[in-house]
């Protein structure tokens, strides 16, 4: 990701500086949003097609109502008039009216569908992009935003068709096609029937910049409510373990209160702009009858002519409160839709070029050499330094060093989750750079501290890289991790539902499944990154010879705290402040007398190996435990 990408992941936790109030960017996103609506051609044709049609039908009805009125005074005054004209009249007013409602449920329905599809495209589309964009974009944005943007944002986006676009067409054709007939009819009316359009179209202007500015600010504490939910919810065993509800809820509720003062002032603005429109139309509403009235008096119109004229106002009142609602659907879409596009047109940092050719392993000769590397949230601060080792097949490369050392970035360098910002890691002699990022990481199985398990059964989370892999492949894994006697002793046993993140599973429980989950693909290249941590000592030692028999042609990289896990290696590095400070093998590494010995020799104390046996004891005791309540 370039610097410019990396900013712009920046600006979801200030939207402010993401989106600046200028029209010609507002404009930008408005046109971006009409090009995929009118990816739906027929669809749009039948919304806007029912919407003009039911802005014509509604002006046949003042003219019909003002004919009635004439027809009713040629009765009274004995003009000629029969009374069946008058009840053809009144049945043809009904016949518009009802295919006015007809064609308006026309221009609804397929309005509302076209903003689905829309949003269907875009959801799909978003949730693909968070799924490729690289871990250092998500090091730098909170999930909350990303929800918020994914739901609220386009949310905004879908209403934009047939809450803005729909409603401004059929507006236009309301005053449009209006203001010819009253024109037309007597120039003098007509221009103070409209006299309220130019008032109408500057408030209107003038209400987008606030509002778009208003929504700009709501978003971004509707994002800062979604994070603290949501980090409420992740850490949800720790608030109570403290007892600290009373502090989240006063801190939930001191959020809460803030964005519901943003609403007030949002729907202050939008609802002080409608009134003053709609108070210029009832004055233009007074001029026509006052002017209108006098001419009726001097005969130079009808009755049912000044009829007419008031009852197309009274027609337009509605669209004229609309109004308001219209114009914030277009600051609302301006602004949810710049928040969605800046994640959409992000560049990916992790990319490959589309003809990129597929990863053949032959040898499974892992290369790191001379690797730099640096996060690029902090790209002058490098954590990785000249790291250069060979593995072959079947070969274990142990990694050990004191915290920040950079052992885990090695883990993520293997399969790209970042890239090298110097030197370069090859299999089988080809950069990894160059080749199909599916490919490589199907090749590389990364077995993580932090065992993440989805919400579903036991067997699903294991079989989460081969979906279709048979019961007997997915045991023998389980097997391998030493976890299959446990799930079978469960009531349900394989089917059995892991709750949310696995947290119904003990640690070394959770670590244990996450093993199997990486042994049932033999992927050639295993890396392991303190993934044993909360495993007892003697389980792991079994978990490593059933791995020998399962996985004794991959090439593991074992990344460790406790020596006992890189005791069997070919070679050892230890590092430190992102350097390889020592290698060699265990009995090379304790005869050079240097820091690993020294490591060695401050796990082998009494003290810690007590500690490390009730470790292992708990485990165990909360294995029997979970089998007792099944």
């Amino acid at each position: 990701m370039s610097g410019e990408a990396r900013s712009d992941a920046l600006k979801l936790n200030s939207p402010r500086a993401a989106t600046p109030d200028s029209w010609r960017e507002g404009f930008g996103v408005i046109a971006r949003i009409l090009r995929l609506t009118f990816e739906h051609p027929w669809q749009v044709t039948f919304a806007i097609g029912g919407a003009m049609v039911a802005a014509i039908l509604q002006l046949m009805i003042p003219k019909l109502l003002g004919h009635a009125v004439d027809q009713t005074q040629a009765i009274v005054d004995g003009g000629g008039v029969t009374r069946a004209s008058l009840w053809v009249t009144a049945a043809l007013l009904l016949v518009v009216s009802v295919l006015r409602g007809g064609f308006t449920m026309v221009q609804n329905y397929f309005a509302e569908a076209v903003g689905h599809h829309v949003a269907y495209r875009l959801r799909l589309s978003y949730y693909e992009k968070i799924q490729r964009l690289s871990f250092s974009f998500h090091d730098q944005v909170h999930s909350g935003d990303l929800i918020t943007v994914g739901m609220l944002d386009l949310e905004g986006v879908r209403m934009f068709f047939s809450t803005g676009f729909v409603r401004a067409a059929f507006l236009a054709m309301m005053i449009g096609i209006g203001a010819f007939l009253l024109l037309t009819t007597n120039f003098v009316l007509g221009l103070l029937a409209l006299s309220f359009v130019p008032f109408v179209a500057w408030r209107s202007s003038a209400a987008r910049l606030k509002l778009r500015a208003a929504w700009l600010t709501l978003q971004e504490w509707l994002g800062v409510l979604t994070r603290a939910m949501d980090e409420n919810l992740s850490g949800i065993r720790v608030v109570r373990a403290f007892a600290a509800q009373r502090h989240e809820m006063a801190k939930f509720d001191k959020l809460s209160q803030h964005t519901l003062g943003l609403q007030y002032e949002r729907i202050g603005i939008r609802v002080r702009n409608t009134s003053m429109m709609t108070f210029s139309f009832f004055i233009a509403m007074g001029l026509v009858l006052l002017v209108g009235g006098q001419k009726v008096i001097a005969g130079e119109i009808t009755v049912g002519t000044l009829t007419s004229f008031l009852a197309f106002m009274t027609i337009l009142q509605l669209p004229v409160r609309q109004l308001g609602m219209m114009v914030n659907s277009f600051a609302r879409a301006s602004t949810c839709g710049a928040r969605l596009f800046e994640v959409l047109d992000l560049n990916d940092e992790i990319g490959e070029a589309g003809d990129a050719p597929e990863l053949a392993v032959g040898d499974g000769t892992l290369e790191f050499e001379a690797v730099d590397f640096a996060y690029p949230a902090a790209p002058d601060k490098p954590v990785l330094k000249g790291i250069s080792f060979t593995a072959h097949r079947g070969q274990t490369i142990g990694i050990v060093g004191p915290p920040g050392s950079g052992k885990t970035s090695v883990a993520s360098l293997l399969p790209r989750f970042y890239d090298v910002t110097g030197g370069s890691i090859r299999i089988d002699g080809r950069d990894i750079r160059s080749v199909a990022l599916a490919s490589l990481r199907r090749a590389v199985g990364v077995v993580q501290q932090d065992s993440f398990l989805f919400t579903t059964t036991i067997e699903n989370n294991i079989a989460y890289g081969d979906p279709w892999a048979e019961g007997a492949t997915i045991e023998r894994a389980s097997e391998s991790a030493q976890l299959h006697t446990y799930i079978k002793n469960l009531p349900q046993g394989y089917s059995t539902l892991v709750g949310e993140r696995g947290v119904s599973l003990s640690g070394g429980q959770r670590q244990r499944l996450s093993i199997a989950r990486i042994l049932m693909l033999k992927p050639p290249f295993i890396v392991f990154d303190d993934s044993t941590a909360a495993i007892d000592a003697a389980t792991e030692q079994r978990i490593r010879a059933e791995m020998r028999e399962v996985a004794g042609d991959s090439v593991t990289l074992i990344i460790a705290h406790r020596l006992s896990s890189l005791k069997h290696a070919d070679e050892i590095l230890f590092l430190e402040d992102g350097e390889v400070v020592e290698r060699g093998t265990h009995d090379e590494l304790i005869a050079l007398g240097g820091r690993y010995k020294a490591l060695s020799d401050l796990q082998g104390q009494p003290d810690d190996a007590d500690l490390e046996d009730t470790k292992d004891d708990r485990d165990v005791e909360n294995e029997r435990h979970a089998v007792r309540q099944g």
